[in-house]
């Protein structure tokens, strides 16, 4: 990911931050400790996976041991000091610390033994159970039972099954795999009675929403608009994409094969591994040598995987005395190693994350995220270009009309803003009926056929954890803007672009945790951000 361009902006940016760093010895101590707590906390997350027995030569149970007392070590700093002495910089840095470990929250009782107890779905029963504990049970019945859904003699995950409902052409077939779903639906939702396992977690996310990190409402504070708007910009994003498709119903069972002709016509061009190969070139061509960059892929299929594709830390980058950079080491998680265009689209989001948290050029106390709902709209900046012509003429040798291309880009991530808008409604009135409010929005905007006695749409493992689906469905409205202004600025990069990577590392991604969504798209559009790019965007399938 750092081409030769990329290191020109790492000198000049160390630079600033070492200078900067000499001024903030008051805080010093505490970010050195904040560092250390973090690598802790990656370690020991990546271990808890079972993708390795060790990581920088200690297992699980010493990096728990570590995490606890780096923790205590932590908070005792912070307790001692003279907050009020602080200069503005370091106020703001301590802010930022604040909020990640408010995030992380303490460690030592999941730690205690130095093993954390898995969750399991059977917990979703538990009436006992928090928020964080009931979102856990039914991540795990993603897992237990997402993972091996029954169809036709065998079993299938469930990100093959989603595949197979747009690949498959026989209609009875598909809907033999949306009936597969039935038992993971019932997990989720139990018979649909307002203290199913769902809507219980909907209740307590509906209480907590406001103060949450990856909530609704957080997501509109951070660009600097209200909920009120959010859910028009959602429903405008909608109705456009009404618009510009036929009026006919269709199935739920078959909306994914209607939208998925894209997969289908290029699946050809993907063997086994060839998703993996592309998106490494692609990001070549971007300016990012993933591979350099040390990426740990945990994307074969084994036990007790996750069924949820994400990127996280493994080790936080950081100053080195004599002013160089200790790299970033991302690790991917997902199944990549078979699979089309809408794989790749996937992988090429995951290599995004990846992409971010290596390009943070900043002192210890930003080297975390930035904002989630920025986070998930940068990732799809470069993994939109998969459907693009320009793309898969360089790629793949071959091209899709493009209203084929932009139904199969579209497809599913309208079916994102239908999920934001639902968990909007909901998390503003957590009384209401999902099954009759996701039957609502799919019959008003995505011409799909009423069936409200399914939860079918509870097939997305962010779900289970209410509010979460915004950064995707609304993250739309900052990719449509940053894809837009980044074209305007370095050219096309839908083919490759060597300018890319440094030209958003310097305007986007060095900050880190320093700077909000509102922050960066004020800054990069210098005006405020409108849904009217994705507008366009859709509009291109007329």
């Amino acid at each position: 990911m750092r081409a030769i361009l990329l290191g020109c902006v790492v000198i000049l940016g160390s630079g600033v931050v070492m200078a900067e760093a000499r001024e903030t010895a008051p805080l010093a101590e505490t970010e050195r400790l904040f560092l250390e707590f973090l690598a802790a906390r990656d370690a020991s997350a990546y271990l808890e996976t079972g993708h390795v027995k060790e990581w920088d030569g200690a297992g699980l149970e010493t990096w728990n041991e570590r995490l606890v007392a780096r923790h205590k070590a932590l908070t005792t700093s912070l307790a001692r000091l003279d907050t009020a002495a602080l200069a503005p910089s370091d106020q703001a840095a301590l802010a930022a610390i604040r909020v990640t470990l408010g995030d992380i929250g303490d460690p030592a009782p999941a730690a205690a033994d130095g093993a954390r107890r898995e969750p399991r779905c059977e917990d979703r029963h538990d009436a006992s159970l928090d928020r964080e504990g009931l979102t856990a049970a039914l991540r795990a019945c993603f897992r237990e039972i997402g993972n091996t859904l029954q169809f036709e003699g065998g079993t299938v995950d469930r990100g093959g099954a989603l595949g197979l409902l747009a690949e498959l052409d026989d209609p009875a077939r598909r809907k033999a795999v949306f009936d597969a779903f039935l038992p993971l639906w019932a997990a989720i939702n139990g018979a649909n009675e307002p203290d199913s396992p769902y809507r219980r977690v909907l209740k307590m996310a509906a209480a907590n929403d406001p103060v949450s990190s990856s909530g609704i409402t957080a997501a509109a504070r951070s660009i600097g608009v209200t909920v009120d708007d959010v859910e028009r910009w959602l429903a405008q994003i909608l109705a456009a994409w009404r618009d510009a498709n036929p009026p006919d119903l269709v199935e739920p069972w078959d909306y994914r094969y209607a939208m998925g002709e894209a997969n289908r016509r290029l699946a050809q061009h993907f063997p086994p591994g060839a998703a993996i190969a592309l998106s490494d070139r692609y990001y070549r061509d971007l300016g990012v040598d993933l591979k350099a960059l040390g990426v740990v892929y945990d994307i074969k299929d084994r036990p007790g995987q996750s069924p949820l594709a994400y990127c996280d830390f493994l080790k936080r980058g950081r100053f080195t005395e004599d002013g160089g950079w200790d790299k970033t080491i991302a690790r991917v998680v997902g199944r990549y190693e078979e699979g089309g265009l809408g794989s790749l689209n996937e992988l090429v989001h995951e290599n995004g994350h990846a992409t971010h948290i290596s390009a943070i050029r900043n002192r210890p106390a930003f080297t975390d995220w930035t904002d989630t709902l920025f986070t998930e709209a940068f990732a799809d900046v470069p993994s939109w270009s998969v459907y693009e012509p320009a793309w898969q003429r360089k790629y793949l040798g071959t091209e899709l009309p493009l209203d084929v291309a932009l139904r199969g880009q579209f497809g599913t991530a309208m079916l994102d803003v239908a999920w934001s808008l639902f968990e909007l409604r909901l998390l503003r009135d957590p009384t209401l009926d999902p099954n009759a409010l996701w039957t609502d929005i799919t019959r008003e905007y995505l011409r799909i056929k009423p069936h409200p006695e399914l939860a079918w749409w509870a097939v997305r493992v962010q779900l289970s954890g209410p509010g979460y689906m915004v950064n995707y469905g609304l993250g739309s409205v900052l990719t449509a803007e940053m894809r837009r202004a980044t074209a305007e600025a370095i050219g096309s990069f839908d083919a490759g672009n060597p300018k890319w990577h440094a030209w958003t590392a310097d305007k986007l991604l060095r900050y880190g945790s320093e700077k909000t969504s509102k922050q960066l798209m004020d800054e990069l559009l210098g005006r405020p951000l409108s849904p009217a790019a994705l507008l366009a965007e859709i509009n291109r399938i007329k």
